[in-house]
């Protein structure tokens, strides 16, 4: 525990973080890379190019500022970040490293303002919180490891089939190398898939949504490629797309993740995504068909076309289902989508048509899209009077923010 004077001093840092927070996280990734670059091979550099981490890291002090009297009002965070760590390997080493560099990125970026007060201060704050985030990960080491099926670190896994789901996704489907079970795991979770690709001096880790429900003999994923190769995004999925062939071999790790469909419960679900978010929503609506085939389910994809539009056999195929209720939006659909009426609707999906197409009174809402999609889904859903406990979301990357200001991006797909 800390002491009062402590808090205080942390907590009086609070509109500082608020100003300077980014550019302190981002002078924190400089020092820290320049001193031990080898880090690089668990950071996600297309996240660190875009700024993403930087801006989910502030978000992380600031919060951690704000509630260092009370950190148990962060702890889901906390969950859901240590699931992040679990997945790309971060152990208790790395904290002393993070936690040096934080504090001279602090100095450098705040320079006198930065008191010894302060630094110290911000010492022993960062050990209460290291250790709150290494207990926590401890634990979910634990887990993965010693669940049936389960293992620690990344795992060898073959690529059993690859296959075309649309022009811009394929499905790679992987099966153990040795041959064993594999771990369960909850519709909604991830993997991380660790590439060494030719060329590169650091490894790329990326996290793929499971796009299958569990209990299979494989794990699926359902890749996007991401325009050019000049930017890291694009660089690791156009690898995964031109590059990785059946019979190869990839480094994966056990599955994780806190995004999860609640199937305790039996309240209607409606599953929202917008262009790959479809991946964790498929993974949703198989789980609901095979394990609550009562549970009443309103499935909803947007898109721009036919041509893009991925795994739609499976949906219409789980539609024919009494309980389940599917609608695809095209924003751009091609002469062939409407002479073969392959959508529902043309145009985005609207806070008016979500109140007479969706039971928003009683449903528990799940969406997961591009970041300007996933705004407009919250911001309607809200003006519909849906409760924050009944509304469940996922980002693809660090996490971010659905508040819709001035200058946020559009709120529409």
């Amino acid at each position: 525990m800390l002491d009062r004077s402590t808090i205080d001093i942390i907590k009086s840092t609070v509109p500082v973080l608020e100003k300077y927070g980014e550019t302190i996280t981002t002078r924190f990734y400089q020092l820290m890379f320049a001193n031990h670059p080898e880090l690089l091979n668990i950071f996600n550099h297309a996240n660190q190019k875009q700024g993403r981490q930087q801006k989910a890291l502030a978000g992380t002090v600031y919060a951690a500022a704000m509630y260092i009297d009370n950190l148990e009002a962060i702890l889901p965070v906390v969950k859901q970040i240590a699931h992040k760590h679990r997945s790309l390997g971060i152990k208790p080493e790395h904290y002393p490293i993070v936690g040096e560099h934080l504090l001279l990125a602090i100095k450098d970026v705040l320079g006198d303002a930065a008191t010894n007060e302060i630094i110290q201060a911000w010492e022993k704050a960062y050990k209460l919180i290291a250790d709150a985030f290494i207990g926590v990960e401890a634990q979910m080491y634990e887990g993965a490891a010693n669940q049936q099926g389960g293992w620690d670190g990344f795992r060898h896994f073959i690529v059993e089939r690859k296959v075309n789901e649309s022009d811009v996704i394929t499905s790679f489907y992987l099966k153990p190398e040795d041959k064993q079970g594999i771990a369960q795991f909850l519709p909604g979770q991830y993997i991380s898939i660790k590439l060494e690709i030719e060329g590169e001096e650091y490894t790329h880790i990326r996290q793929y949504s499971l796009s299958d429900a569990s209990g299979k003999d494989y794990y699926r994923i359902s890749v996007k490629r991401e325009a050019g190769t000049e930017n890291p995004d694009g660089m690791v999925s156009n690898y995964l797309h031109n590059s990785v062939k059946e019979g190869d071999i990839l480094k994966v790790s056990a599955p994780a993740g806190d995004f999860v469909l609640d199937t305790e419960k039996n309240t209607p679900v409606v599953l929202l995504s917008g262009g790959v978010g479809v991946t964790p929503m498929m993974s949703m609506l198989k789980t609901v068909a095979e394990i609550q085939p009562e549970r009443k389910v309103t499935f909803i994809h947007a898109t721009a076309n036919g041509n893009v539009h991925a795994l739609r056999d499976e949906v219409e195929r789980i539609s024919e289902l009494e309980n389940v209720n599917t609608f695809f939006f095209y924003d751009s659909p091609t002469e062939e989508d409407r002479n073969n009426k392959l959508f529902d609707v043309e145009g985005y999906v609207t806070r008016d048509w979500l109140e007479k197409n969706v039971p928003y009174t009683d449903a528990d809402f799940y969406f997961c899209g591009p970041v300007p999609f996933m705004k407009g889904m919250n911001q309607a859903l809200l003006e519909l009077g849906v409760t924050a406990d009944r509304i469940n979301f996922e980002f693809f990357g660090p996490k971010g923010s659905l508040e819709v200001t001035e200058k946020s991006e559009p709120v529409l797909v």
